[in-house]
């Protein structure tokens, strides 16, 4: 095999990030609160400096995700942070808002950008549309099964990035919705934050082992799934149809659970890169996972094996 699939992670801090690229990580996604979404934690620019300098000094690279919604209020800021991170060395963006694919061009034309629409990137034309418009990479939809991945590869005119591991966003508002439920029931604010470190979950009636997390942000309220996607198993699939990027979603989990999660994937590709005809998966690859792996959440295939119906 000769071009590896680069494995990239989430990074939530710099103390993660320098364990992640011990872990074997060829690529961190890291950004500022104010234009991402969903990121793992928040970054200033002191500290992408330093997760910059830290990963080009062991060969790896840095992507800054702006991926979040932009509201007008935004886009008077959104030129600064952009052109910084540039001189920063930063070496892509993600993003789904043409704003500030435009302005990535104007400020920082030598940063990759990588489209990233969420639900709306599942065919390969619209792809190469942004391809066309500047972006290198698309970041395949979360819902797409395993054949629509590997079967619209050979046509796209830019790199794949597939999402192999951690939870996926399953219902995103701008609203402010657990604030308002809470004030609902006479339970006003207590002064606490609502996001990601308050480990909040929605339980339905319907399915009252399962536990969905939900945390509010400056981006809105997020309900996250209630399993997390696993596909070492399978990966190999992906790897022969010459998908570019894995990405590992570190969010709402532990460093230690993320960087078993990056050691065990590092070893497949690296074992599929040496000898593609030999590979065979072991299901002791899953031990350092499943030991720290929550048991309120199932790994799974998430939609890479649902027939979709359209």
């Amino acid at each position: 095999m000769n071009n590896k699939p680069e494995l990239l992670a989430t990074a939530a801090s710099l103390e993660e990030a320098a364990v992640l690229l011990k872990a074997g990580a060829d690529a961190l996604l890291i950004g500022d609160d104010r234009f991402g979404m969903r990121l793992a934690g928040h970054f200033s620019l002191e500290d992408t400096a330093e997760a910059v300098k830290l990963a080009h000094e062991q060969g790896c690279k840095v992507y800054a995700g702006l991926g979040g919604l932009m509201p007008n209020r935004l886009l008077d800021e959104l030129p600064a942070y952009v052109k910084a991170i540039g001189e920063l060395g930063v070496d892509g963006i993600e993003f789904g808002d043409p704003a500030v694919l435009a302005v990535a061009k104007k400020e920082a034309p030598h940063l990759k950008l990588h489209w990233n629409a969420e639900m709306t990137s599942t065919n390969y034309a619209t792809a190469n549309y942004w391809g066309r418009k500047g972006a290198s990479r698309v970041v395949l939809a979360r819902e797409l099964n395993m054949d629509e991945m590997t079967e619209m590869v050979p046509l796209l005119e830019v790199e794949a990035q597939v999402q192999v591991h951690g939870m996926t966003n399953i219902y995103h508002s701008k609203r402010k919705l657990v604030a308002s439920y809470m004030s609902h029931q006479g339970r006003p604010s207590d002064g606490g934050s609502l996001g990601k470190e308050r480990g909040l979950f929605l339980i339905e009636a319907e399915r009252p082992n399962e536990k969905f997390p939900i945390y509010e942000d400056g981006n809105g309220t997020h309900i996250m799934s209630s399993d997390d996607i696993c596909i070492l198993e399978d990966l190999h699939f992906l790897l022969k149809a010459g998908v570019h990027s894995l990405k590992i979603e570190g969010l709402l989990k532990p460093v230690a659970y993320n960087a078993a999660v990056v050691k065990a994937y590092r070893h497949a590709i690296d074992l599929y890169a040496a000898d593609p005809e030999g590979y065979a998966f072991q299901e002791s690859w899953m031990d350092g996972i499943q030991a720290l792996q929550d048991p309120e959440r199932e790994l799974s295939f998430g939609f890479f094996y649902k027939e979709q119906v359209y």
